[in-house]
């Protein structure tokens, strides 16, 4: 690691993303400290910090994969903590354009777990670590940097309430994994840097779940049914069995158009998505609790790899940098497919350098989910944004790829392992997946009834 590095690495944040960032932090530092406002250890249900945190957690096939790489065996931690498992795309029941997919198993399986039960085996494998330790219940205060601020040293800390002195933490690396509300902005500027551009697309997304216990069995053999919101009706949801027999439902609404949270509006929402297994399900299920609402006005993405200048000693992973659209479930594979980033910067021999990493990570991780999500978001007339030619065009393919996809398993195939960050985006546009997404498209929406017909073929492994 170099002279000036190797002792403590601070990550601020235990959130899913700064979880992932110690795992990878401990195997280049000494000691690697966790720091969180809230308590961490021993808690079971949805942190205070952390509002989505009663809403789905859907986590893509190549952020599952990578987490089984930092922590080998956790899939089937998982599995025996209750959570069920399927395949990715043969066992998901996906809708676009209100159509059934026709589909394969792919060989990546889903495992859907809830929010809290996720977090919990994530935070605690990454605790187990015998250089990983927390603490809980401090605010963050501030950044520790030299006289000249070109390198950062440590952070200023206060317990929870402002009780007790602002403690300073020296570090070597300080991470920051403070998500959306990160103040590493504000703190670069005071330090005498440039503000980090940002840029921020309205989308006006409003969410409510509700966990039941179902009396009937809309799934059969499937995992999950997911009727995806597009441009004629801009809601969506995903029904999902979890864990301990629970099923979980989110219902969702771009532009405003948001499901309200008394239980009455909510199952009339309901009501009006396109697949009606959902909604004769739920008004005969027993609920669990009562329905919880999530706003998202916007996506944020904050572009540190274009800055002149940054401190030494300072990265930011996660939220942190982009909140992607919440419905894409990309935020945890990004943060899981960053650690890995971080990991290759702490392995070069010498200190990280900030700009080379937020180059890299924009490049390798960052753009593609990005730029595949911003086509999907400006397809809805009501988001501002620049429609590009590009853009444009973009959009044309994507609609023949959801029209093809509910006539060949093999383009809902790629469009998965897309979607699912398995492959960057322009596999969908190699030569004969372009035939296939043309020959299927002319022959317009195929139209199967409530459940789309399967190809299983290959069985659902555990990669």
């Amino acid at each position: 690691m170099g002279e000036n590095a190797g002792t403590r690495a601070v990550v601020l944040g235990g959130s899913v993303a700064g979880l992932f960032a110690a795992r990878a932090l401990s195997e280049a530092y000494d000691t690697v400290l966790i720091v969180d406002r809230d308590t961490l250890t021993g808690v079971e249900g949805p942190r205070r910090s952390r509002p989505q945190g009663r809403h789905i957690n859907a986590m893509h096939v190549q952020g599952r994969v990578v987490m089984e790489q930092l922590f080998p065996g956790i899939t089937e931690e998982l599995i025996r903590d209750g959570c069920p498992r399927g395949d990715y795309a043969g066992d998901c029941r996906w809708y676009f354009r209100g159509k059934p997919l026709k589909r394969e198993n792919i060989g990546y399986a889903a495992i859907p777990a809830t929010a809290p039960l996720m977090e919990r085996h994530i935070r605690n494998r990454t605790l187990a670590l015998p250089n990983v330790s927390s603490l809980e219940e401090h605010e963050i205060i501030d950044l520790c940097s030299t006289a000249d601020h070109s390198r950062v040293t440590g952070v200023r800390v206060q317990r929870t309430g402002g009780k007790g002195p602002v403690e300073e933490i020296d570090a070597d690396l300080v991470v920051d994994a403070t998500g959306r509300g990160s103040r590493t902005p504000v703190w670069l500027e005071r330090m005498g840097y440039p503000r980090v551009t940002e840029e921020r697309k309205k989308i006006g997304l409003g969410y409510v779940t509700q966990h039941y216990r179902l009396n009937s069995d809309p799934y059969g053999d499937d995992l999950a049914i997911i009727p995806v919101a597009s441009p004629d009706l801009p809601r969506g949801a995903i029904f999902t069995k979890t864990d301990n027999g629970r099923t979980e439902l989110t219902a969702y609404g771009l532009l405003g158009d948001h499901p309200p949270t008394d239980q009455e509006g909510f199952f009339e929402f309901v009501r009006t998505l396109p697949v009606p297994d959902i909604h004769e399900a739920i008004i005969q299920a027993e609920p669990l609790d009562e329905p919880v609402a999530f706003r998202f006005p916007t996506t944020l993405r904050r572009r540190y790899e274009r800055m002149s200048r940054f401190p030494d000693g300072l990265l930011v992973t996660g939220d942190a940098i982009t909140c992607f659209n919440p419905v894409y479930a990309q935020g945890m594979t990004v943060a899981a497919l960053s650690a890995l980033t971080l990991r290759e910067h702490l392995h070069t021999g010498a200190a990280p350098q900030p700009q080379q990493y937020f180059r890299d990570l924009a490049h390798d991780v960052i753009d593609p989910p990005w730029d595949m999500t911003n086509t999907v978001d400006l397809s809805f007339p009501g988001v501002s944004g620049r429609r590009t030619l590009q853009v444009r065009m973009a959009q044309t393919y994507l609609t023949l790829v959801q029209i093809a996809a509910t006539r060949d398993e093999k383009v809902t195939t790629a469009y998965m392992r897309a979607a699912g960050m398995v492959d960057r985006p322009e596999a969908l546009m190699r030569p004969a997946m372009v035939l296939r997404v043309l020959r299927g498209a002319l022959r317009g929406l195929a139209d199967r009834g409530a459940v789309p017909g399967r190809n299983t073929r290959q069985v659902a492994g555990s990669r």
